[in-house]
């Protein structure tokens, strides 16, 4: 019997969404879909948000994944760009569990330390790693954030066979009892 696993993997951001979609059959990838939802244009914070809901929605809707992954903020400097990224990552989170899909959170250094085998890798050095991994002549897209979301996906496959220490939640429950403090 053969089965296939659909994972989705997004880079959240507040200016650029990077997302990308990878097939597993019998531990072979193959990427089905890399692209980002450029946000710049819209003028607002909770505009932005509501559309990476719907976005979000929408990908789960049309590839039916088996899983997210999503990039764990990183800490910054900037409280403003810290809290902005990860209200853009919560609703992402919060669209697919609305549709019932386990999520997981890869640190930027996780995903990085896959992809090219070093944490501190440049973008430019995970998408070579990603573009020579899927046989690509070209990358798709000119931003470098479609190839992080493809990269959360990549990852999330190389470390679902191995014990993770990253979280994962398979629905609201569990990401309430993984997080006590953030319901108030």
């Amino acid at each position: 019997m053969r089965v296939e696993k659909i994972i989705l993997g997004i880079d959240p951001g507040t200016s650029i969404m990077g997302f990308g979609i990878i097939s597993v059959l019998k531990n072979e990838m193959k990427m089905v879909v890399m692209h980002e939802l450029i946000l710049k244009k819209y003028p607002n914070h909770e505009t932005k948000l509501k559309i990476i809901f719907d976005k979000t929605l929408a990908l789960i809707d049309e590839f039916h994944p088996d899983e997210v992954a999503l990039e764990a903020p990183f800490f910054g400097k900037n409280v403003q760009s810290m809290l902005k990224l990860g209200r853009a990552q919560g609703v992402a989170m919060a669209a697919s569990l609305h549709r019932n899909i386990p999520i997981t959170e890869y640190s930027p250094k996780k995903i990085k330390m896959a992809i090219t085998g070093n944490g501190n890798a440049s973008k430019e050095q995970v998408a070579g790693m990603l573009k020579n991994l899927f046989n690509m002549k070209e990358f798709p897209t000119k931003n470098l954030d479609a190839s992080d979301g493809l990269a959360v996906a990549v990852c999330h496959h190389f470390n679902s066979a191995s014990v993770s220490t990253e979280k994962s939640y398979t629905g609201w429950d569990s990401f309430l009892k993984q997080n006590p403090e953030r319901l108030k």
